[in-house]
């Protein structure tokens, strides 16, 4: 048999137990198992799927097929849901439904015992005397939407294990309000528009619609509000109620609706008669209530049909919505498969985000805190690496030495000017008691003086830009690493401010040091008149014994230039060197040893206590990923 028709001919069987009046021995199976049959084997595995991943968790995450119920108040929802589940649910009037409840039905074998489970918040109770649902569901009402008649958009979900179910997921919500009676707020009408919409919006559900049969079916606002999110009823099926008080005369009417001839649905429309109040105050069980149910159409002389059509009871209405459902299922699970998938990858690049967390075991604690300490370091590391490492600092401080050059470079021409014009105006304002032809040297040298010492400020510039960039990185580094450990973080950061405080102040003093040795005004002999015949084709056949010949005043400019070349090298490389030495290389080598010294003595557990709201994200992470890949596999094997 195709895969496409196992659910219709799985109902079909099913469906001929309606063809043909029930006997007497045919009634008494009817009461041993109101809905109980067995699936057809191709069809449980997809109901087993979806109630398998529910036990997982995957609701969290993302939607799975169900179906949910709403209805206009009093519209007989409750008495569906009471015929589907085989329990008694809270009635009466007004809002009696006030928080969405998940009704998970499973069937079980016959012999096997009843046993619900009810959950909502943190709580869960067991509990296996059928009677008290209704207890247990007004409580569970009362603790989250309050006492009174407020509603809240919180989940009570009740799991029924039956040998008399069948297996679906239903989902009743609050009965749909006009207008605010006694107490209720003055927006009820909204709030619970918005609870339904919540639900039924989601293409994984199949809206089910109930409608009494003695109300214009096109003005129930239930059946607008599913228009509303499925316009072309693809997944809203109708059930129709009360059908016993429908005025005579109006019987016709109710056909053609439940034909389809005047709100088509795809999945069209089934009719019930299920236990109105009277039945409920004559202690009628829901056993003989589906007996009373089956009669009632045998013997309507215009719905009789709709039994062989599959359009009339409770009992066929469970084998539609199993079907239903199944089907749903079936077409659902292409896209609940790149769903997970969409969803396990965005987890993963989240999750990366964090680290694994410290080991439950105190003996590990210890090797854990080390672990991380070597990776930090080896991230400050990688700053000071050579270009094999695409983490190393070079290529962001290469641009701010380069600046340094050419501004040095750029001074050469002030530098010149002043030098020109001290050598020109010498004999008129400079010249002391020297004789003429002579000239004093440390006038041209105290030039050279003033000019190096307003240097100074500038070279103390690139150590505090490249010690910010530097502490900045180093920084980064700390807040990645330790990002949920807070303790831990703190103490890097207060590590890397001060080592980099000292050591900024060491280089400034060095700076300092190294300008005031530039104001000596020295370099080897030799070093100079190489020096001045490679600036100058003058100077070309100088040397440490003819230099004397170049003793001339008119020459004095040049020859300071040539000095400040020298000058200007050393500085446009000192600078750099000294800063890279000791703001980079020294502080990380100083940073990961004092970082792994902690060890020695240290609260191992204060410093790996986590942030909670990282950790608490982490562990949800964590826990979402193992739902989801335990249901990836769970469909990939399917």
């Amino acid at each position: 048999m195709e895969e496409s028709s196992f659910i219709q001919a799985a109902t079909e069987s099913t469906a001929e137990t309606y063809n043909v009046p029930l006997s007497a021995s045919d009634e008494e199976r009817s009461v041993d198992g109101v809905f109980h049959r067995e699936l057809d084997d191709r069809v449980r595995p997809y109901i087993d799927l979806i109630d398998s991943l529910r036990m997982i968790g995957v609701e969290k995450d993302l939607a799975l097929p169900a179906i949910a119920v709403i209805g206009d108040q009093s519209s007989g929802k409750s008495s569906v849901l009471e015929a589907l589940s085989g329990v008694a649910l809270p009635r009466g009037s007004g809002i009696v439904t006030r928080c969405p409840l998940e009704l998970k039905l499973k069937k079980i074998k016959k012999g096997r015992k009843w046993t619900a489970t009810i959950y909502y918040r943190e709580k869960k109770e067991n509990f296996t005397n059928p009677m008290l649902v209704e207890k247990h569901v007004r409580q569970a009402q009362d603790e989250l939407a309050g006492e009174g008649v407020g509603i809240s958009d919180e989940l009570i979900s009740l799991e029924i294990m039956s040998p008399d179910v069948c297996d679906l997921t239903l989902i009743d919500l609050p009965g749909i309000a006009r207008v605010p009676v006694g107490d209720q707020p003055e927006d009820i009408a909204d709030q619970i528009k918005n609870l339904i919409l919540k639900f039924i919006q989601k293409t994984e559900t199949i809206n089910l619609v109930v409608v009494p049969c003695n109300v214009d079916i096109a003005t129930t606002e239930a059946l607008k509000m599913a228009k509303s999110v499925d316009p072309h009823g693809i997944r809203t099926l109708a059930i129709l109620t009360k059908p016993d008080l429908i005025d005579k005369g109006a019987e016709m009417d109710i056909l053609k609706i439940v034909k389809g001839n005047v709100i088509p649905l795809r999945k069209g429309y089934i009719i019930v008669k299920c236990r109105g109040q009277s039945d409920i105050n004559q202690n009628i069980p829901l056993e003989e209530a589906t007996l009373v149910e089956l009669n009632f159409f045998q013997q309507h002389t215009y719905f009789r049909d709709l039994l062989n059509e599959q359009k009339a009871t409770t009992r066929c209405l469970a084998t539609k919505l199993t079907k239903d459902l199944v089907g749903h299922i079936k077409n659902s699970l292409p896209q609940l498969a790149e769903q997970i998938q969409s969803q396990l990858l965005t987890i993963k690049t989240e999750l990366r985000q964090y680290d694994e967390g410290p080991p439950g075991d105190p003996k590990l604690i210890g090797s854990y805190l080390t672990k991380i300490l070597m990776t930090f370091n080896d991230r400050i590391n990688e700053l000071c690496a050579r270009g094999d490492s695409k983490q190393n600092l070079y290529p962001r401080l290469r641009p701010m030495f380069r600046e340094w050059f050419e501004y040095l470079d750029n001074t050469k021409e002030a530098f010149q000017l002043k030098m020109k014009e001290v050598t020109d105006q010498y004999d008129e304002n400079l010249r002391g008691r020297e004789l003429p032809t002579f000239s004093d040297y440390s006038v041209f040298e105290r030039v050279v003086r003033e000019h190096v010492t307003e240097l100074r400020q500038p070279a103390t510039d690139v150590l505090k830009v490249i010690q910010e960039i530097v502490q900045g990185e180093f920084n980064s580094v700390a807040e990645t690493c330790f990002r949920q450990y807070p303790f831990l973080k703190q103490i890097a950061l207060s590590k890397i401010d001060d080592i980099h405080s000292k050591l900024e102040a060491k280089v400034e003093k060095r700076i300092r040091e190294y300008i005031d040795m530039e104001k000596l005004v020295y370099i080897q002999d030799l070093t100079f008149i190489k020096e001045l015949s490679k600036n100058s084709e003058r100077f070309r056949d100088v040397t440490e014994e003819n230099c004397f010949v170049y003793d001339v005043r008119e020459l004095t400019p040049e020859k300071m230039m040539a000095y400040y070349e020298v000058v200007f090298q050393r500085l446009a490389d000192h600078i750099p060197m000294l800063t890279l030495h000791f703001i980079l290389k020294e502080s990380a080598s100083q940073l990961c040893m004092q970082m792994m010294d902690m060890r020695a003595g240290c609260n191992v557990s204060e410093m790996l206590r986590e942030d909670s709201e990282a950790s608490c994200r982490r562990n949800e992470l964590q826990q979402r990923y193992r739902r989801l890949r335990l249901a990836q596999e769970k469909l990939l094997n399917f």
